[in-house]
Formats: structure tokens, sequence, C-alpha cells
């Protein structure tokens, strides 16, 4: 028997209103000051205020920094912790999608630190938590508020890498459904599919364990029965609460399991070409699991018996494919486009992808299925045709 274990943020509040929580927070802590990471987006929605009326009712003084990147680099990330030195012992407070948590993550390692995040790509033995942190993710998909993981763009390589490490899990972790009633419909199918990659990667992954399968399934199951819901009903609060606590639960998985091919092949594409990352996920999403079929027709089949039991007595062969067709549907019926050409990536860009993605090592290695560099050119040819 292999050995495995679950890391998970120690406090989380889930449900309408749960946004509320922030004032209990603050006393549990004896936060004196608080920064908030987040992006114009939300300051422009006026999500931030739900946050700042919690700030001001238990009087407590903040800083907002809104204009971080929407792919931060490397440089992005550094950039956003300098400005914010002068502050020694806040609560770090990230309200936003995944790039705003995965940035004011790094920033709990960073504070204060003699380290930069160059050093913690080199290696992320370095992290060491000075600051404790706060996700109030405003997307149904990345999981980010549960992770170890943040993923910065590394420009000179065309590429983005993931800094692991579990001193940036968060301590506190808000899933309000109506941090996401607005989000746009686009936004909630980019989001859902990166989450529901997230949980059917973990479930497929070498790394796949009796922890990281509960919450995979979990989140998988919600997340195929809500996704369509949510993106053909805006109002459907329900179907949205239960994406937001999907991708939480998927978030969960990577921190025991880990992701695959999909994020392999898809990190170069948000590196060099900036395809927004559920985009890129959802495209090559059933292309990737085609390919592992053969290698995951047992993990297939048990999502399917648990999305659709009524195929119980079917092949595990006919599961698969019902999985796949799934996820298939899912991405037509959210107008995902499906292949790369508006994206102004052609022929002439798959070496250089098809190189890029082989260096992920950390991720490909997690792959049932071994990928050469010619397999990876054949799924890039597949969604450029």
């Amino acid at each position: 028997m292999k050995n495995y274990q679950l890391k998970m943020p120690s406090n989380i509040y889930g449900g309408k209103d749960s946004i509320n929580k922030v004032c209990e927070i603050i006393t549990a802590e004896k936060t004196k000051e608080v920064i908030i990471f987040t992006d114009k987006g939300i300051t422009n929605t006026g999500l931030i205020d739900l946050l700042v009326r919690q700030l001001e009712l238990s009087s407590t003084p903040y800083k907002i920094f809104d204009n971080l990147a929407t792919e931060p680099s490397y440089q992005d990330v550094d950039r956003i912790v300098a400005q914010s030195f002068d502050y020694k012992e806040p609560l770090v407070i990230a309200i936003g999608g995944g790039s705003v948590m995965d940035t004011a993550k790094l920033y709990t390692v960073l504070n204060g630190a003699n380290y930069t995040v160059k050093d913690l790509l080199k290696d992320p033995a370095l992290a060491k938590k000075t600051t404790k942190s706060l996700m109030i993710p405003t997307t149904c998909g990345t999981g980010s508020e549960a992770t170890c993981n943040s993923i910065v763009g590394v420009p000179e390589e065309g590429v983005k890498v993931g800094i692991v490490s579990d001193q940036l899990i968060p301590d506190y972790v808000i899933l309000d459904p109506q941090m996401i009633a607005e989000l746009p419909k686009k936004l909630v199918a980019s989001t859902g599919i990166d989450a529901l990659s997230h949980c059917i990667e973990c479930f497929t992954s070498n790394k796949a364990n009796s922890f990281s399968n509960l919450y995979a399934l979990a989140g998988g199951k919600l997340i195929m029965e809500n996704i369509r819901k949510a993106y053909q009903n805006p109002d459907d609060m329900k179907a949205r609460g239960n994406l937001l606590l999907g991708a939480f639960y998927g978030g969960v998985a990577i921190t025991s399991s880990g992701t695959t091919a999909v994020h392999a092949l898809s990190y170069p594409l948000g590196g060099k070409y900036h395809i927004p990352h559920g985009i890129s996920n959802a495209i090559l999403f059933a292309h990737v699991m085609e390919f592992n079929k053969e290698a995951c027709l047992d993990e297939l089949s048990q999502v399917s018996d648990a999305i659709n039991p009524s195929l119980y007595l079917a092949s595990k062969d006919e599961k698969s494919d019902y999985i796949i067709d799934e996820i298939k549907n899912i991405v037509k019926i959210t107008e995902i486009p499906s292949n790369l050409e508006q994206y102004g990536v052609t022929m002439k860009d798959v070496d250089f992808l098809s190189d890029a993605a082989s260096k992920v090592k950390r991720l490909l290695n997690n792959n049932k299925k071994e990928l050469t560099v010619d397999d990876i050119k054949k799924i890039y040819n597949k969604i450029l045709s």
C-alpha cells in the first residue's frame, strides 16, 4: 500500500452570507491590519464592497491592491509584493479568481523574506509562511483557495510554472455563492470546466489515492450535474453554489493527487499566447482523455457510475466513452471554442508547444499513459485542424 496524505485549509465557511464570517476571523486572529488582493473587475462589480463592509464593522484598517495582472508573471508578483512591504503582520485577503489567489498565497511566504518568486521557482522548499490568509473565490473553477500551488508565468520561456509548497495552503476560505451570482456565463463555463478537469485528472492520476478520490469524485459529480444548469440559467443559484463547492473539492483533490497531461499541455498556451487557462483546458480536455482512455478505463468507469448509474451494466469501454462524450457536450453547450484558430495559434507553433509541454514533467509524470513528444504533437494538431 502506498503512502498518501491530505492537507487543506483549516477553516472553511460556506453558504449564503458566509462573507459575514470575516469579522469573526479578524477577531480570532487579533488582526491589526488587512491587505486585500483583488483586480479591477472585482472592484468595478461592487463585490469588494461586501468585504469592505465587514472590515469597517470591525474597525480594521485595510489597503486594497487591485492592480494585479490577469495572468501574472513571476516579475508581476515580485512587483506587487514590493509595494506592500510596509505591512508587518497583516491578514491577507484575496477576493477574486485563481490569479488573484495565487498572488496572495505567494505574498504569505514572501512578506519579509530574503528570497524572490524566481528563487521559489528553482526551489519551492525555501517557502516559509509568515502571514495568515483568507481566500474568497469569485469564480467557480480554479480551486486555488484549497491548494498548495501558485501558478506564475515565465515570459522568457513562454510557459507557466507551478510553485508547489504546503506553506501556500490558505488558512481560511469563504465559499459564498453570492460572490459568483453575477459571474458572466463565459466565465461560468471556462472556470467550471477548469474545475471539472481538476477532478477528472486527479481521479485518473498516478498519484490518486483514497483521500483524493473521495473529493475528486464528489467534485466531478457536482460539476457535471450543475454546469449546464448554471450556464443556461444564470439565476439558478443552487447550481452556481454547487459549482463553487465542486471547484473547492477539486482543489482539495489536487493537494493529495495532482493534475496530469491536460494541464501540462495547457501551460504553454497560457504562458506564450495568453489563452485563458480554463479555455485552453476545455479545448484540450476531451482529446487528452481520449488518448488516456485505455490506461484509465477503470477510473473513467467509476466516474460514469457516479454520474449515470443507469449505465452500470455497460462495459468499461462504453462508460469511458460516455464520460468523454459528456466532456465534449459540456464544451459545446457552453460555447467554448473547439480549436485554437481564433487565438492566433497555427500549425507552425506546434513544435514550440510540444517541446514546452514535454518539459512539464511534474504533471506528465502523473499521467497514467506516457506521452512522447510525437504524442503531444498529435494532440495539438487535432485542436488546430
